[in-house]
Parts: C-alpha cells; sequence; structure tokens
C-alpha cells in the first residue's frame, strides 16, 4: 500500500510507478484505492464510472481499467456535497456531517465487494493500494475507510511517502509515523522522499537521521522529473504556471468552480507547440488562439459564476470578433441558449437558466445518467481524404438537443454540434464526448485551423493516439522508480 503524509505527496503516481514496475518483473499488478474524493473522473467498458487516476494506474499494470478498482468514488458537487458512487454507480448524495453516519457502513460493504471482483477476475495477481490523503486525520481515524482501516484488514505492507518540495518532510514523515497507533506502525515497511532536487547524495545525512530516529528504512528518493504528469486533482493545475519554449498558439481553458474531468486537457498539455492558459472568472480573457470551456460538476453554478463575473458576455464579445471556443460536456452545456433543471438534479426543482447563447442548444437535466465509451467518425473539421474516427466516452446528465440547424461534430449527431457565429469567423464547438482531444489525427486538424488563422504551418495529422505517449510517460516514470528505489523490502513476506 502506498500511503502519503498528505494530499499532493504524490501516491497516485508512485503506485502507477510500482504498478509498471511490477508489471515488468512478471507480475499482474492489481490497483485499487476504496475510496476517493474526486470529479476526474473515467467510464469504463462497462459503463462504470470511476477516478481517472485508478484509470492511469490500471494502464500503468497494463490492465482495463475496472470501476471495482475503485468502489467507492465522491464526486464534490459544493455546498459540503457529494455525489456518490458506488461500483460504478450513484448512489445518491451526501453532506460531510452525515456521510459517516449514513454511509460508512454501506461504503466499506462496496470496498469489500470491490476487492472481491478485481481478485476474482485477475486471480494470482497482487494488490497495490492507495491511500487517501494523510493515514493519521485523528478527528477521522476511527472512520477511517481507505487507509489504515483498509491496510490492516489485507495486511498490506505499506510505503510512506512524503514531498520534500513542499518542505518539511522530516516533521511530516516522524508526525504521522508518532500517530500511529501501535497496532497500526509495524504496517509501514519503509520510507519514501519524493520530488527531490538536486544530487541524491546530499540528502544521505537525512537518510541516516530519519531511519535512527524511526527505525523505518528510507527505500529511495525519487527526482524531481521534469515531465508533465497527469494532475492528481484540480489543485495541481495551480502549479502549470511555465511558459513552454517554443509555443506557437495560446488556448484558455476556464478553470470553473466545479471543474470536472480535466485529464480531458492532457493531450494538447502534451503538444509541443500549444500553450494551456488556465483562466478563473473574473481574470482578463484576453485574445487567446481558442477558448477551451472544459467539464464541469455544476453547470448552473458555473454559468451563474459566468455570468457575475463578466466573463460570459466576454466569451460572446471574443466569439463576435472571429474567436474560436470549444466547450466539453457541462462546458458545451452552458454554451446553449437553454437549460432547465424540473427534478432540482442542480438546485431547485423546476429551476432553470438562460445559457452564454454561443450554440442553439437546449438542455434539460434528468435523472438519467449517460455513461457510455463511444466511437463516431468525425465529420469536421472536413478534409479531403479518409474519415478521422473520434473516441472518448459520455459522463453526463441531460439531454441537448438542437433548436436551429447547426453541423453535426460526428455521424452520431447526439455528440456534438458546430455553428459559426457572426461575420468575423467566428466558430463554436461543443461534444458530450470527454477524451476527444485524444486521437491525434483529429487533434492536429483542429490545431491546424487554429494555426492557419494565425498564418503558422500546419503540423502533420500523422499523429498517434495520445495512449502512446501516456505509455511513454509511465514508462520513463517506471525507469526513475525502478532506478531509485529499494522495492525488496516492501515485496517480502512477513
Amino acid at each position: 500500500m502506498v500511503l502519503g503524509t498528505s494530499s499532493g505527496a504524490g501516491k497516485s503516481l508512485m503506485t502507477a510507478a510500482l504498478c509498471r514496475v511490477l508489471r515488468r518483473r512478471g507480475e499482474t499488478p492489481l490497483p485499487f484505492k476504496g475510496q476517493n474524493m474526486s470529479n476526474n473522473a473515467w467510464v469504463d467498458q462497462t459503463g462504470g464510472e470511476m477516478a481517472y487516476s485508478q484509470a492511469l494506474q490500471a494502464w500503468a499494470a497494463g490492465l482495463e481499467p475496472h470501476h471495482s478498482m475503485n468502489p467507492v468514488l465522491l464526486k464534490p458537487q459544493g455546498d459540503s456535497t457529494s455525489e456518490l458512487i458506488h461500483l460504478g454507480r450513484s448512489v445518491g448524495s451526501a453532506r460531510a456531517e452525515h456521510y459517516y453516519r449514513d454511509w460508512f457502513r454501506p461504503s466499506w460493504a462496496a470496498i469489500r465487494q470491490g476487492l472481491q471482483t478485481l481478485q476474482a477476475a485477475h486471480p494470482g495477481g497482487r494488490l497495490v493500494l492507495e491511500g487517501a490523503g494523510s493515514p493519521v486525520e485523528v478527528n477521522l481515524q476511527s472512520r477511517d475507510l481507505t487507509n489504515l482501516r483498509l491496510a490492516q484488514y489485507l495486511r498490506a505492507r505499506c510505503l510512506l511517502v512524503a514531498d520534500i518540495e513542499r518542505g518539511g518532510v522530516f516533521a511530516q514523515l516522524v508526525g504521522t509515523l508518532g500517530l500511529l497507533r501501535p497496532v497500526e506502525r509495524p504496517l509501514v515497511r519503509g520510507l519514501l522522499i519524493n520530488r527531490f532536487r538536486g544530487r541524491r547524495e546530499l540528502f544521505d545525512e537525512g537518510r541516516r537521521w530519519l531511519e535512527a530516529h524511526t527505525g523505518v528504512p528510507v527505500l529511495g528518493v525519487m527526482p524531481w522529473l521534469d515531465e508533465l504528469f497527469p494532475p492528481e486533482d484540480s489543485l495541481d493545475l495551480l502549479e502549470r504556471r511555465g511558459r513552454k519554449r517554443g509555443a506557437e498558439l495560446e488556448i484558455a481553458v476556464l478553470r470553473l468552480p466545479s471543474l470536472s474531468n480535466f485529464s480531458d486537457l492532457d493531450p494538447l498539455e502534451a503538444e509541443p507547440t500549444v500553450q494551456l492558459r488556465w483562466l478563473a472568472p473574473g481574470e482578463e480573457l484576453g485574445q487567446p488562439d481558442a477558448v477551451i470551456v472544459p467539464g464541469s460538476k455544476q453547470t448552473l453554478r458555473d454559468l451563474a459564476a459566468l455570468d457575475a463575473s463578466g466573463l460570459g458576455e466576454e466569451l460572446k464579445r471574443y466569439v463576435a470578433c472571429g474567436g474560436h471556443v470549444f466547450g466539453i460536456c457541462g462546458g458545451m452545456q452552458l454554451l446553449g441558449r437553454e437549460l432547465s433543471d424540473p427534478d432540482g438534479l442542480e438546485g431547485q426543482a423546476g429551476t432553470g437558466a438562460a445559457g452564454i447563447g454561443l450554440l442553439p442548444l437546449s438542455t434539460v437535466f434528468g435523472e438519467g445518467k449517460a455513461l457510455r465509451q463511444r466511437r463516431s467518425p468525425a465529420l469536421w473539421p472536413a478534409a479531403a481524404g479518409d474519415a478521422l474516427e473520434l473516441e472518448g466516452f459520455e459522463l453526463h446528465r441531460g439531454r441537448t438537443t438542437a433548436l436551429d440547424a447547426c453541423q453535426p461534430l460526428c455521424a452520431d449527431a447526439a455528440l456534438g454540434w458546430v455553428a459559426a457565429f457572426g461575420d468575423q469567423g467566428g466558430l463554436v464547438v461543443g461534444t458530450y464526448l470527454h477524451g476527444v482531444f485524444e486521437s491525434g489525427p483529429w487533434r492536429r486538424r483542429w490545431l491546424n485551423q487554429l494555426r492557419q488563422r494565425k498564418g503558422l504551418p500546419s503540423l502533420s495529422e500523422r499523429q498517434p493516439h495520445h495512449s502512446r505517449q501516456r505509455e511513454a510517460l509511465l514508462d520513463r516514470l517506471a525507469d526513475a522508480f525502478a532506478q531509485h528505489v529499494n522495492l525488496d523490502p516492501l515485496l517480502q513476506e512477513p
């Protein structure tokens, strides 16, 4: 089990690295996080919802992601309320103060069922567990679902990760170990220092001190890796402020208050000529080459935030002057003309709102939740030669229909729309397809439209699917992990 001294210590990526290293050794690693809290989700082949970080770990393990790897997912909705996903399906919502009273036992049952399903599907596999936050939040320890309760239940051998980049690494580790109960302390077999800058031998004195004062070996010092890894949560996006050398296009991405599925932007982050600029309501839009409105967990709330900040009106002026806007899922919904919520799924029943009005669309929120992987031939951007295929997944409540004739994005007309706006060449695109930018040829064709407007030469469309780049990134992560971490004490049986 990979535990962390805090949120953001690097548990998710260290778990992915461990899965890839074990796979190279001929094992079948089984990634598992009993309970995750994230709006960055994935939909598996069965239509089950799970956290994207466990999907990433599954790919690292060479497995197809399955919701049993993350049997409990909490999706924050604001106002201390979260939607609850058990074994891939929504089972309701809960306020933070009532969660453990009402959902502790059902969630623990879902976690045990997920374990059973995962192990039955892969007999002989080795579970590689990821903890959540810190394992020693003293006010929550008695109600812990996914850290030491699970470690004790499975007698897991634990690796405790601390992020030295944040400072205070000695206090992090010594304090965490000091707050463990006597029955829990023997579970921790090793310590891992993550994101160390500079020569590793500079930490030798610190390693010796930690081992002498804790009695737990330091199994490795992971260096700072100058790679753009998928962010573990939306807070990590704040650290992405560097400017790419050679960037020729600037794409503004709205950092909505209820931002979800920001992994949709990973393929664009990986494009060497594209600079993403995350933009919160209230910040100046400027003149980017395109604007992306990403997914939203609370579309009506985010629409209200755009209206209140004036950014909605700014988007309309931007498009009227020839700008290009691309909306994904909830981002597409709020770009439409009207949104209605008869059942109160996003607020008070019977309410609704006028959208920004850049797409001639009407959305009605309903109880049914679309959860499925999709493939469909692209109809836009049109080009001579072979047709390109789009693939991804749907993950949304609400049914959207076109009020006026507009061009479909792909052969399945309900997956997306394209509309020209004004006489200055403005263009607005919307789609329900998460992962739309994963297709290398289609992504390049879309980027080439933007490049042509700036007089830039076109990029080659002979670009692999983004999964190829993701695999290479996981390999480089695993190479560093294998070089700098001694796994033997962690893998030895008691």
